[in-house]
């Protein structure tokens, strides 16, 4: 098992692109592009993320009761970074500088689960309902398979009967914010507003369900720091990254059957975190194939409470 706090390390040059809820990938290309970087980025899509932080200034409380504006964060690092990672293809865990390594278990961060046995994890981002998840949840029930959707506040309003049926069927509907902003500026700027931004959203969920919020959170856009982090597990969080993740983001810009599959089946490794998206038609066409394929490569998928 591998536990994994995730700092920014400029190992190549990236070239940004966009995304939301959404994912934006860098150098991870689809078919035809030229790019032979070996880091993949999440970046930025204004498209799916609503900033306007003060409409959820709430006084509701996290789960945990903890008040975050009143810790000592005076040492903590405010800087802005990006998630990357290093994928391979011989069926090894995406790598981490050793720096990110040497930081051990110590904001309960994730970006591979037990990289000892032929285990995966399978994560999607919901920003917004672009009409594949229904599908995705009938494959994931027809091949017993839970996965964890991470959700935000507009998205469980406006589909809450996909996320009664997701908590139904065992799946995991976690955090993914109220607005989408970064969390590492939030978390610069105003602790009660980073506060809020969980806490609506568990409120919302609470009230959908009739259960309190899985404990689990994605960074927007995979933009964090040291004080968001901090922030995060104080609030009784592990912070979700991935290490495999593709350009599957945008809708208007899917790629093909072939190459989804192809990609994604050259870089599962035992441990795999793996962020897909279902606003994507690519994915929900080749879902099905992609977990028989695992399957019967010995790779069994599980749900993230059963990380360490």
């Amino acid at each position: 098992m591998h536990k994994r706090i995730i700092s920014l390390c400029l190992l190549t040059v990236t070239t940004l692109c966009s995304c939301s809820s959404k994912a934006g990938i860098t150098n991870d290309s689809i078919p035809n592009s030229t790019t032979s970087s070996s880091l993949v980025e999440y970046t930025n899509d204004p498209k799916d993320s609503n900033n306007d932080t003060d409409k959820t200034d709430k006084k509701d409380k996290s789960n945990t009761g903890i008040d975050i504006k009143s810790l000592d964060t005076a040492k903590l690092n405010r800087t802005e970074k990006n998630w990357f990672f290093q994928p391979k293809k011989d069926g090894t865990p995406a790598g981490e500088p050793q720096d990110i390594l040497n930081i051990i278990n110590k904001y309960s961060a994730y970006y591979l689960g037990d990289t000892s046995k032929k285990v995966m994890y399978l994560t999607f981002d919901e920003g917004y309902e672009n009409g594949y998840t229904s599908k995705i949840l009938d494959i994931l029930k027809a091949n017993d398979v839970k996965a964890a959707f991470f959700v935000t506040t507009p998205y469980l309003n406006t589909s809450k009967d996909l996320i009664k049926r997701m908590v139904a069927e065992g799946h995991l509907v976690c955090n993914h914010t109220t607005n989408h902003p970064s969390m590492a500026s939030v978390a610069a700027k105003d602790a009660g507003k980073f506060e809020n931004e969980f806490i609506v959203l568990e409120k919302a969920y609470e009230d959908v369900t009739g259960q309190k919020m899985p404990k689990y959170f994605r960074p927007p856009m995979g933009k964090y720091s040291e004080l968001s982090l901090y922030y995060t597990q104080k609030l009784g969080y592990k912070t979700i990254f991935w290490s495999f993740a593709y350009n599957d983001w945008d809708p208007k810009k899917q790629p093909t059957s072939d190459y989804g599959k192809k990609i994604i089946m050259e870089r599962s490794h035992n441990g795999a975190i793996v962020l897909l998206h279902a606003v994507s038609k690519t994915n929900a066409e080749i879902l099905d194939s992609v977990i028989k394929e695992w399957k019967s490569k010995g790779y069994e998928l599980q749900s993230l409470d059963k990380l360490p």
